[in-house]
């Protein structure tokens, strides 16, 4: 069958929406760092249509930091993906078009460079990952000692992460006398604007200081809040897109129906028409930054890691379970009283249609694929709140599960006996914490809420808190995720 590209866009079936634009006719204005399934599937359409509806030298040129996957994928296809929508009545589907090149850093440094100097490049966005802005988990700010951040430090002109070439491109503008872009924070970090522009300075000052006071002065940092449901791409989302369109699609992307994008608007040279495809332009984002963050990402890591342990692949499988659906909703409720009023948000509603979106047949969102990086996630989702929440003496019983799930997550295996991949940047850690206490269920709760990367001292030693989470976790290992889930559900009322 055809590969899909360019060419095929004319004899695609009339019911697949392609580009409403002139691809040839805009040139690149953002280059994104990090071409996953999460951004193709979210600030690349906002993009699209964006330029559809208002025109602009905005389409995007890719960059991927690590492997050339997405390049191998997108380039024979002159950019274009099919995106689907998977909803319970059927999946629809669409074919992109606002990527204009893809190139993998690692291969090609010189246009990788290129892009990120160019005068018409004014906003370099990013979706790395938590893990990927080389954050200390214990300062929050640069983590000079991690190998990756500190080899850019010591080679700041062949830089590898994005951080370092986010430096790198600044700095290189500066000396051009070129205006410097706008970098937009796309990644589930609270503040995450602020995050990334501490992080970048920090850099800075360790390399140039000058650098760093012009970058302060110049550089604007705003802040984000995204929101799709985006599973990770399987032969199934190639057959589907082979079926819908007529073609064959191997940068295929699918996702759910709902978007949400948040942004301050905040930007140094200019923005595409984002209000026109629906993105909320806010002078503040924080509150929709810890709504999502709680609410979803939260309630997220609780059926990622009760789902995993008690063998449910999928997050729908989880919300098919009464006890477990039961107490995701628990869990939204207590947390959601932590929050700040949401401008132009009902948060009962909003809880309630984070539910149903979960529960989505027609969505295979692998429990496991949300369960990577729990050290980085648990902080902002569950860590916080739960502090917070003691705090203020507000409800916090259902974080100590969602704890509990976790250090059994770290096991390895199910309940069944079957493989639980730990894939986070702290494993080896983590690895050493679950050993060092052998077989005591107790002396192990302790060891893991020891790990201050995840837990401050003051929420690791809150007597009710631990006491909850040992509680949770013997149980788990008594009789499995949902008997435990139940006797904590008593509990939470």
């Amino acid at each position: 069958m055809t590969r899909l590209n360019d060419a095929a866009l004319a004899a695609l079936p009339a019911d697949i929406a392609k580009p409403a634009y002139d691809r040839s006719a805009h040139g690149v204005g953002i280059v994104h760092l990090g071409v996953g399934a999460f951004h193709k599937a979210h600030q690349a359409i906002y993009t699209e249509d964006a330029l559809a509806a208002q025109g602009g030298d905005w389409r995007i040129a890719g960059v991927s930091l690590r492997r050339a996957d997405a390049e191998e994928a997108l380039a024979p296809q002159d950019g274009l993906y099919t995106l689907i929508e998977r909803r319970p009545e059927g999946p629809s589907a669409r074919v992109v078009g606002i990527l204009a090149e893809v190139v993998t850093a690692p291969n090609d440094r010189e246009r990788t460079r290129a892009l990120l100097t160019a005068p018409a490049t004014r906003i370099v966005s990013i979706t790395v990952t938590e893990k990927g802005y080389g954050i200390d988990p214990a300062k929050g700010g640069l983590d000079a000692a991690r190998a990756d951040i500190a080899a850019d430090l010591a080679s700041p002109q062949a830089p590898r992460t994005v951080v370092g070439w986010i430096v790198h491109a600044l700095a290189l503008r500066r000396a051009a006398g070129v205006a410097p872009f706008t970098p937009l924070c796309c990644d589930n970090l609270p503040e995450n604007g602020h995050v990334l522009a501490r992080l970048v300075r920090d850099f800075a000052e360790r390399i140039d200081p000058d650098l760093a006071a012009w970058i302060a002065a110049e550089v604007p940092f705003p802040s984000t809040m995204v929101d799709r449901i985006t599973p990770a791409t399987t032969p199934e989302t190639h057959e589907t897109a082979r079926r819908l369109t007529g073609f064959d699609d191997e940068a295929a992307t699918e996702t759910e129906p709902f978007s949400q994008w948040v942004v301050e608007d905040r930007f140094c040279a200019g923005r595409p028409a984002w209000e026109e495809a629906g993105v909320v332009l806010a002078a503040d984002v924080r509150p929709y930054e810890a709504m999502k963050l709680r609410l979803l990402n939260g309630a997220h890591s609780l059926i990622a890691y009760a789902g995993a342990v008690a063998g449910l692949a999928y997050v729908r499988d989880v919300m098919a379970e009464e006890t477990l659906a039961a107490l995701v909703a628990a869990h939204q409720r207590d947390v959601a009283r932590t929050l700040d009023p949401v401008p132009g948000i009902d948060l009962d509603a909003y809880q309630r249609d984070l539910r149903e979106r979960f529960a989505n047949p027609a969505m295979a969102h692998r429990t496991v694929q949300i369960a990577m990086d729990g050290s980085q996630k648990l902080p902002p989702r569950i860590v916080a709140p739960a502090m917070e929440a003691i705090e203020a003496g507000l409800p916090w019983r259902s974080c100590a599960f969602v704890v509990a799930a976790w250090m059994r997550f770290l096991s390895g295996r199910d309940q069944a006996g079957a493989e639980l991949p730990l894939s986070d940047p702290l494993a080896d850690m983590l690895r050493a914490a679950y050993a060092s206490s052998g077989d005591d269920p107790d002396a192990r709760v302790k060891a893991l809420l020891s790990v201050e990367a995840i837990f401050p001292r003051t929420l690791a030693s809150h007597y009710g808190f631990a006491r909850a989470v040992t509680t949770d976790y013997r149980r788990i290992l008594a009789g499995g995720v949902i008997p435990a889930a139940r006797a904590a559900l008593a509990e939470i009322g």
